[in-house]
């Protein structure tokens, strides 16, 4: 096992590992559709995290989800675009390692798993976005032994940095299916990345099929009614999404730490906001654990204290914060992005009553 694997949460190896990534992240000034963050995520593969998701037999670390849910709070603090990069890839991941398509496991997890070959997803179709439309946005049809995939994924991280696409179609009968391709396919189309207000270094754009035939070899999971209750995908709107808001908001509240060892006047809004990060964190674990049932209220609180924190890191930084390139200014756009990334109804509904109340 390489030195530099993070097999354990306690590990001294994820402070490193962690370390040095928001040393990259520092130095990273510019967070546009022209960045990747390919040293971070180089650093992240040899460190093993993608084994962390996976049980010994598969080659992995075997984590439990509470430990999962610590080491992303710990990535997510350290950058956050290329931490939620990450949840992409072990969202595919996990869904080839949980596949009954023995032959296809074999042939692709391995590279999965070192970081050398990753993949992402092109899903969120298939559950909050876009369902609304009578038509699905991705559809798959028929063709002798073939199947032929047509239409867009229209949310997927990381494409052109990925080596294959874990996609989601809906068949004539209404029944949905889980497929795996290269992105090196030639009726694959990978368009450029959204400008987000946050996040656009991830990559995050729209992957057109263009009659893209496939065999039942590519086949994931499916075909069958609600293809993505099945199976392990660890989906954005899990505890996963809360530890995420969690590693920003610990950014927020540390930098505030640092402020407040020459301002005394912070002192009491660092010690607030720290004590209820750990409350939060607290909950997360136990949720992650099995130990709570997850209501719904811990991502509304960890949407609400990840909003607080950045901003009250904003006031702690004063003008330097608001200027572009200054870390504080760049957090305070990337908490916006968990209000809107597979945010539940009552979450949202949550969220507005607090920014309401007077």
């Amino acid at each position: 096992m390489s030195e530099n694997f993070v097999s354990r949460v306690d590990s001294p190896a994820l402070r490193t590992l962690c370390k040095n990534i928001a040393a990259l992240s520092q130095e990273q000034k510019s967070w546009t559709v022209d960045d990747w963050p390919q040293a971070q995520l180089q650093l992240i593969a040899e460190a093993g995290v993608y084994r962390w998701f996976v049980n010994e037999q598969q080659g992995g670390f075997g984590w439990s989800a509470d430990h999962i849910a610590r080491g992303y709070i710990e990535l997510g603090a350290a950058c956050l675009t290329s931490t939620f990069i990450v949840t992409q890839r072990v969202a595919a991941l996990k869904r080839i390692a949980s596949s009954t398509n023995a032959g296809l496991v074999d042939q692709v997890l391995p590279a999965m798993l070192d970081g050398s070959r990753p993949g992402t997803v092109g899903i969120s179709h298939l559950t909050t976005s876009r369902r609304h439309l009578k038509r699905p946005v991705l559809t798959v049809t028929r063709s002798g032994d073939r199947l032929i995939a047509s239409g867009m994924a229209p949310w997927v991280t990381g494409a052109n940095g990925a080596d294959s696409l874990l996609l989601g179609g809906v068949l004539d009968n209404g029944q949905e299916i889980l497929f795996l391709v290269p992105t090196s396919a030639q009726e694959i189309s990978i368009e450029p990345g959204f400008d987000l207000v946050a996040l656009s270094a991830s990559h995050t754009g729209i992957v057109k099929c263009n009659d893209l035939s496939f065999s039942a070899q590519n086949i994931v999971a499916g075909p069958k009614e609600s293809v993505l209750t099945s199976g392990k995908g660890g989906g954005a709107g899990s505890v996963q999404t809360s530890a995420l808001a969690l590693g920003l908001a610990k950014s927020a509240i540390d930098y505030i730490a640092r402020e407040s060892e020459q301002r005394s006047d912070l002192r009491p809004t660092q010690d607030s906001l720290y004590q209820q990060f750990q409350l939060i964190a607290e909950e997360t674990f136990a949720i992650a654990a099995g130990e709570k049932e997850n209501t719904g209220e811990l991502r509304a609180d960890a949407n609400s204290l990840v909003m607080r924190s950045t901003q009250a890191a904003i006031i702690a930084a004063k003008g330097a914060g608001f200027v572009q390139g200054h870390p504080v200014g760049r957090w305070c756009r990337e908490a916006l992005f968990f209000l809107v990334w597979s945010c539940p109804q009552s979450v949202a509904e949550a969220n507005l009553c607090e920014l309401v109340e007077v």
